[in-house]
Parts: structure tokens; sequence; C-alpha cells
């Protein structure tokens, strides 16, 4: 079978930020990658590593790219932020459908892995959450989310966690488990820190918003790169399945502010753009 073979993984999202480095680190630990996305990364390709450019809502190209597959990373999502917010029909169709066609695959491919990033957005809905663990902090009820986009996570985060235990073709069982981050940083992310620095440069954040004691968790990329590779690891039987049917915050386990963690960000955009600080002085 596959698994005695190079481990192959499927990525989705690949040609995003996140998903692109985590092909890159399974790639480094000996597994061959696709890294299947509408779009193809910016960045170079490295060895071991094929791209394949499509939709997670086209179910052919999807069970082509599967072929052979012993884990799929489902990181492909749309509608987090900027202009995308505005597509509903978009986001329902890529953040649910798509799911749906990537457990229909794993199935039909007798993949036995599958591990889905989901967001904290599903128990997030604008109220402060302390301390929260995965045991204590249920989901935010479906109807009452604002955002489509987190409605729509939170709706695939169930159908994943539902096939857990469920029979593939072939024989064998699906395992599945969810990894939920907060925001993600790092060197080249290409979404939160690039819309903050526009925002700055905008004069947008000559205030303060929301509640400026209040603190929140981030993850950087590199962790929750290894938080997949370890998930994966914690779906196999030498690790007794442990993760199976699980949920679990990822995320750098420090808590800070948002307004003092940009503050170096402000001033290095202050110092190359000091027109900006006149615009927010006067």
């Amino acid at each position: 079978s596959a698994s005695h073979a190079t481990p192959k993984a499927v990525v989705t999202g690949g040609g995003g930020y996140f998903g692109y480095k985590l092909g890159c680190a399974l790639a480094s630990s000996g597994a061959s990658v696709v890294l299947y996305d509408i779009n193809k990364p910016i960045w170079e390709i490295p060895d071991g590593v094929v791209c394949i450019q499509a939709d997670v809502r086209d179910y052919d190209a999807l069970f082509a790219a599967c072929e052979g597959a012993d884990c799929v990373f489902h990181v492909a999502s749309y509608g987090m932020s900027g202009r995308e917010q505005l597509h509903r029909e978009e986001i329902e169709t890529v953040n649910i459908n798509g799911t749906r066609f990537i457990i229909d695959a794993c199935k039909q491919r007798n993949i036995s892995r599958l591990i889905y990033t989901s967001t904290v957005n599903v128990v997030f809905g604008g109220l402060p959450i302390e301390d929260g663990d995965e045991e204590t902090v249920p989901y935010f009820p479906i109807e009452k989310h604002v955002d489509h986009y987190s409605r729509t996570k939170s709706i695939a985060e169930q159908m994943v966690l539902a096939a857990n235990g469920t029979p593939l073709a072939g024989g064998g069982i699906l395992y599945t488990c969810v990894l939920r981050p907060p925001g993600i940083y790092g060197p080249e992310e290409q979404r939160h820190l690039p819309r903050l620095a526009k925002n700055i440069e905008r004069g947008l954040l000559s205030f303060k918003f929301g509640d400026p004691s209040a603190k929140m968790n981030w993850v950087h990329a590199e962790n929750l790169v290894q938080a997949q590779i370890l998930a994966a690891e914690a779906l196999t039987p030498e690790k007794n399945y442990i993760a199976s049917g699980q949920v679990y915050f990822i995320n750098d386990g420090e808590k800070f502010n948002l307004f003092e963690w940009l503050t170096p960000l402000v001033r290095t955009i202050y110092d190359l753009f000091p027109n900006i600080l006149t615009c927010l002085t006067t």
C-alpha cells in the first residue's frame, strides 16, 4: 500500500502562505507532496512537491490529485477577509461543498487521515473568552454568526468531525481531527500584517478600537506547521489514533495586547513613511 512506499500528502490551499509552508515542511521530512490550489504559489517549488492548479469544488480534479495519498491536510478556505467576505455563495461552496468533496475523496481513495484547518472563529461571537479550552468553550450558535466565513467554517468543521470513524471504500477507517488557529503570522505572510500595514499607511490606526486592554493569541506559521505534522502522526496506529475526532486550539501559548504588539510595526512604517505621522498628528 501507499503507506509502505514514500508517504504522500495532499495539501489543499497549498498556493497560500500557510499551505505552502506546510507542504515544504512535509517534503523536507521525506514525503511526496501535492499542493492543490486554484492559485499557484508565488514562491519557489522545492523538490518532492507537485502543484496542481484546480478548485476544491472540482471533485474529479480533487479525486485525481488524491491518488496514492495517505494523508490530506485541508487548509483551503475562502472569505476570511477583504472583498472575499462579500461573496457569500463562493464562501459557502468553497468552505462547505469543498470540505464535503475532500471527505468523499478521502473515502474513495482509501486515505485514512484528514486534518482540517478550522479557525477560532467557530467559538467566537464577539464576547471575550478567557482561558478557554477545547472542553469548556462551546460552538458559537451557527445562526448567530454575523459573518458567513465563521458560520461556514463551523459547519465544515462539524462535518469533518462527523466523518471520523466512518468506513473507507476499500475497508479501513477514516480518522479526522481539527486544528483551530487564530491569526497566522510569519515572514512573507500575505494577509494579516500587510492589511494592518496598509491601514496604518492610510492613517486608519490613529485611534484604538475595541478594548485596548484586551489580550489575544496569534500563531507563528512554523508553530502551526509543527501542530499539523504532530496531528497527522497522532492519527496513526503507532500513536493509537490519539487525535482521532479531536479538536485543538493552536496558538503560540502567550497572550498579548494587539496594540502593544503592533507598536514596533507602526514605528517601522512611520520611519519609512514620515508623512503619515503628520496626517495622524494634525
